[in-house]
This record gives structure tokens, sequence and C-alpha cells, in this order.
């Protein structure tokens, strides 16, 4: 897999609190409560989240009725 197409499936903290409309403290908040999807840490210390990991922790959360 290349470069180009792991960032791809790749988002940003920004993407992801806009997808999941929240704010990056809160967002915080559930990482620091391990409540949050998987991250990456790059080495300058921004983070990332694999399209699948969020995904699945989408899918983890859904309420059956």
């Amino acid at each position: 897999m290349t470069t180009a197409v792991r960032l791809r499936n790749m988002l940003t903290l920004a993407e992801v609190c806009e997808e999941l409309s929240i704010s990056r403290s809160t967002f915080y908040d559930w990482r620091a409560k391990r409540r949050a999807p998987r991250c990456i840490k790059l080495p300058n210390g921004d983070l990332r989240i694999r399209r699948t990991d969020l995904d699945n922790w989408l899918d983890d959360r859904e309420d059956v009725a």
C-alpha cells in the first residue's frame, strides 16, 4: 500500500470531530477516558484516525431497537 493511499484512509482530528459533530475538547475527554476510537500519534504530535477504526467504533455503539 502506498503512502498516498494510506493517508487517504486516515482522518485528521478535525475531520473526525466534524463528522461526529463534537468539539476537539470532547474528543480529548473521550480519549482520556478510553472511549474514543483508536488513534495514531504522529511524530509531530498530531493524531490520525483510520477510517476503518472510526467505522468499527461507530458500529460498536449502534443501538439496536
